[in-house]
This record gives structure tokens, C-alpha cells and sequence, in this order.
């Protein structure tokens, strides 16, 4: 791929925003971390730096370069320097086992991984017995084969722009697997800019100085979606560290960074309204709330009114392979569109079909499928569920929805047996599938269940080889630990006789969900 400036210049990239900015407002500030800023400047030098460092260590545009870290700026660094070199960024969730980071890479084929020293063992045992370099953010272990992120940027030698075209791969965010394992859904430089389009017209971010704080984990295509329209408009990103949340932290930074606009999940919310020292905060700032991920209460959103009484208050909906947002309900609609997801936004062309892609009626339920601009490419080197995926012309949501009188939709039920606890999505199959390998369970089907805090937790539902036998729940989860992430581990244990199963032998889910799926 050729290196030419003048061309670059014309693309509209992330990476071309950051050079741009650097240029007409080199001392504003681009980011903020633990209250330090790195300037537009700074941020452009650092990731040319950085880019420079790649290329000489043979990353070449097309190469595949995993990104495992907490929530930091060194993050954001590295996929803009990533993406400098034409190069695709796979951002990893530095919550998963050794074994399915280890998948990723392999799937991947990621030639560098660059970790945060808490996640530098995890990065280390996932590369083991594969040619990958490692980069460490942070301290560095001694007797470690790896390279100081420091270090690679002391070498100061920036690489220049390379002239990737829009269509080409930005990202690789793997989804969680409905099969048992992950799928990279492959997304483009295209896909991100319209979704910046989509946010800054669905959060109203129309004024100078706008300031967002990422509060959530930057390896989530929600919160990759929240910073790039702050970084094609030129606005402050506040970073939030990784970790248990902490309202009080939270509400500290929109107040001392006189944050406009965030995205939270309804139970971080609730737990900043809830706050004590909330009628003693200066929020005056904030003019977009942000919600989604899971529903919100009318009680919520009325408290979050009075909280945040000059704010919009804007509900997103959407999925990985969509860059994500499909459908906005905004302020006004809120509660007497309780339940809805909204409305398409322009973006975005919608149909609700049934299973022969013919058009349902109005208020019938159907799939709803999309095209436009923020579609996926399609899934990394693999044809077989790309063409499942876009079958008929269309993209599969997977979700079952229904659409009112004026055009709102409404989810009723997730085609593809998706779980949300805590704003993360849990897919069955794949906690199924890791369960199944417990000497005790004969089989086992998981199934969703209402959670005052997270939203829904996951609840397992097995049949054991010995009738007479009992398997708590802490015995299994401490048992699956090393092999899923702690967020898809179940809560509870319900022992049953044998599974409830159809005429052709498949589990019957609904009526697992009508006796264990209930709080």
C-alpha cells in the first residue's frame, strides 16, 4: 500500500482527525487520564512515534495487531497508531481466560499483541508457541521476552500517514460466540465515520467544547463508537479507569471535568442517582445522557430527569456488527415510548421480516434486518457465517422485534439466546458449551434470570450423571473460571432430572425460562 500524504489527507479517517486537529488546535486538549492531558499535538506525535516503532518491527497495512488493556490512553494510541500503518486493530477484552484470548490471537493472526502490565501474563501465555511480539504499556517484568511501550516511543521516529481507503478494515471486534466460539465481525473506516455521524446527531453534540467521558471498557464497540465523533469534532475524551464502578468516582469526573456528554448502562446509572452527594454536585455541564445495553425503568428516567434537568436524555440500541447504533429513542419519547429502542435512524435501511425474508405486517414480530453504510464487512476468514449472516441481501440482527402505530420498535425476544448482565452480552451456546465438560453434568442448558443490580445474571440449568449427587454453585464456578470470563460464570445452579427437549431432540428454552427464569 503506497504512502501518500497529499491523498491521506483527503481520507476521512480517525487517524486523519487526530493530524488535523494537530495542526489547527495543537495545545487543546484530546485527552484526559487520572487528570492528565495529552494534547492534540501530543497525541499525533505519540502515535506517529509509535507507528514508526511497529513498521520497523515488520508490521506491515493488512496485519493483524491485538490491543489487551484496561482502559487507559496507551489504548487509544495504539489502535489510532495501528490504523496509521494500514493495519487492522483487534481490540481484546483483557477480561477473558488465557485460553480465549488465545483464540483471538490465533484467529486473528495477530502479529504483535500490546498489553498493560496487568494483563502482561495473560497477553504472555496466549502467544505461547506462536511467533508474536509483545509490547507492554507499563511496568515491565523482568526476564520477559517483550518491549517497552516507552521505549518504542522514544525512538522517535514517526511514520508518515499511509493511504488506506475508507472500505478498508479499521477493526476486528470479536463477538461473543453463540457456538461455543468468538467471531470477528471486521469493521471499516467507513463503518466507524458514519457511526460518528449517527452519535453526534442522536447525543446533539453541536457546540464547541464538547468533553466525554468513556466510562465504558474501551475494548467495547460501545464505547469505540462514544470517542470517535469526539475525535472527528475535536472535543476532550476523559478517560475513566478500568474497575469496579464507583458512582462517586464517576460523578468526581463529571464534575471536575465538566463532562457534556456520557454513556452509561441503566445499573451505573441508577447508581449515580442514587448517589448521597448528588444534590451537592455542580452537573450543570452535562447536556447528553446516554443509555442502552439493557431496559430502563420509569423510575430511573424520571430521577434522571431531575438529576440532570438541562440534559437530553437519549436511549441507543444496536449490535458489534453495526458499528453499533441501529435505532435511537430520544429524550422526549423516553417514557411514553417505555420499552421501545426507538426509531432507525437515517443511516440505516430496516425491514422486519419472517424466516422467508417476506415483510411482516405492522405489529406482527418478525427479525429485524438491516443495510447501510455502518454494516459490517462481513466476519473474519469466515464465509460459511458471513453468507448466513447476509442472507437475502440483508444483515441478520438475530433480535425479534415488533413496530407500533408510530414506527417505534420494540424487542421481544433474542433470536440468538443472548443473555446482557451488567451492559456485557452473554451468549448461552458458548457458556453451555464450557459447562458440558464438568465430570458431573450430564447435560445442561443456561437461560437468563432477573437481577436487581446487573439486569440479568446466568443461571445453569443441568441434569447430573448422579441423580443423587449436588453441585454448588461455587464449586462450579470455580471450576469453569479458567475457562470463561467471570462475567459469564452462572449464579445459580437449578438441578433437574433431564432437560425439556422437542420431537427433533433440541432443548425446549422456553420452558426453562418459564420455571427457572424467573427472580
Amino acid at each position: 500500500m503506497e504512502i501518500d500524504v497529499d491523498a491521506m489527507w483527503r481520507r476521512n479517517h480517525w487517524v486523519t482527525h487526530v493530524e488535523r486537529h494537530a495542526f489547527s488546535n495543537p495545545g487543546g486538549p484530546a485527552l484526559r487520564f487520572r487528570g492528565v492531558t495529552t494534547t492534540w499535538l501530543q497525541l499525533r506525535d505519540r502515535v506517529a512515534a509509535l507507528a514508526g516503532a511497529l513498521a520497523r518491527r515488520g508490521v506491515i497495512p493488512g496485519d493483524r495487531v491485538a490491543v489487551l488493556m484496561s482502559n487507559r490512553p496507551e489504548f487509544l494510541e495504539s489502535a489510532l497508531a495501528i490504523n496509521r500503518l494500514g493495519a487492522i486493530c483487534v481490540p481484546v477484552n483483557f477480561r477473558l481466560t488465557v485460553d480465549e484470548v488465545a483464540y483471538v490471537l490465533q484467529d486473528a493472526g495477530c502479529e504483535v499483541v500490546i498489553a498493560d502490565e496487568a494483563a502482561t501474563a495473560t497477553a504472555d501465555a496466549a502467544r505461547a508457541g506462536r511467533p508474536v511480539r509483545l509490547v507492554v504499556a507499563g511496568a515491565l517484568p523482568g526476564g520477559l521476552d517483550a518491549e517497552a511501550y516507552d521505549a518504542l516511543l522514544a525512538e522517535a521516529e514517526p511514520h508518515p500517514l499511509t493511504n488506506v481507503a475508507e472500505d478498508e478494515p479499521a477493526l476486528i471486534m470479536y463477538t461473543s460466540g453463540t457456538t461455543g466460539r468468538p467471531k470477528g465481525a471486521v469493521l471499516s473506516h467507513q463503518n466507524l465515520q458514519v457511526q460518528a455521524l449517527n452519535v453526534v446527531r442522536a447525543w446533539r453534540l453541536f457546540d464547541d467544547g464538547e468533553v466525554n467521558l468513556c466510562a465504558a471498557p474501551l475494548f467495547h464497540i460501545g464505547a469505540i463508537g462514544s470517542v470517535v465523533p469526539l475525535l472527528l469534532l475535536g472535543g476532550c475524551i476523559v478517560i475513566q479507569p478500568s474497575g469496579a464502578f464507583s458512582s462517586t468516582e464517576v460523578l468526581d469526573a463529571l464534575e471536575s471535568e465538566r463532562v457534556t456528554c456520557v454513556f452509561l448502562v441503566p445499573t451505573q446509572w441508577q447508581a449515580l442517582v442514587e448517589d448521597p452527594s448528588v444534590p451537592s454536585r455542580d452537573l450543570s455541564r452535562m447536556r447528553t445522557t446516554c443509555w442502552g445495553a439493557a431496559p430502563a425503568s420509569t423510575t430511573l428516567l424520571q430521577r434522571m430527569a431531575e438529576v440532570f434537568p438541562g440534559a437530553t436524555n437519549v436511549a441507543t440500541f444496536g449490535q458489534t456488527e453495526m458499528s453499533p447504533i441501529t435505532c435511537v429513542l430520544d429524550g422526549e419519547d423516553t417514557l411514553r415510548k417505555i420499552g421501545s429502542v426507538g426509531r432507525p435512524v437515517t443511516t440505516v435501511a430496516v425491514r422486519v421480516v419472517d424466516t422467508e425474508m417476506n415483510d411482516v405486517a405492522p405489529g406482527e414480530v418478525g427479525e429485524i434486518v438491516y443495510r447501510g453504510p455502518t454494516t459490517m464487512l462481513g466476519y473474519w476468514q469466515n464465509p460459511e457465517a458471513t453468507a448466513q449472516a447476509f442472507a437475502g441481501g440483508w444483515f441478520h440482527s438475530g433480535d425479534l422485534v415488533r413496530v407500533d402505530e408510530d414506527g417505534f420498535y420494540y424487542v421481544v425476544d433474542r433470536a440468538k439466546d443472548m443473555i446482557i448482565s451488567g451492559g456485557e452480552n452473554i451468549y448461552c451456546a458458548e457458556v453451555e458449551n464450557a459447562l458440558a465438560a464438568h465430570p458431573a453434568i450430564r447435560e445442561v442448558s443456561v437461560v437468563g434470570r432477573p437481577h436487581p443490580k446487573w439486569g440479568e445474571t446466568p443461571v445453569a440449568v443441568v441434569a447430573l450423571r448422579d441423580p443423587a449427587a449436588q453441585l454448588p454453585v461455587a464449586e462450579l464456578r470455580a471450576w469453569a473460571r479458567e475457562r470463561l470470563a467471570s462475567y459469564k460464570l452462572p449464579t445459580q445452579v437449578e438441578v433437574v432430572d433431564a432437560l425439556p427437549r422437542n420431537a427433533s431432540g433440541k432443548v425446549v428454552k422456553g420452558t426453562l425460562r418459564q420455571q427457572f427464569g424467573r427472580a
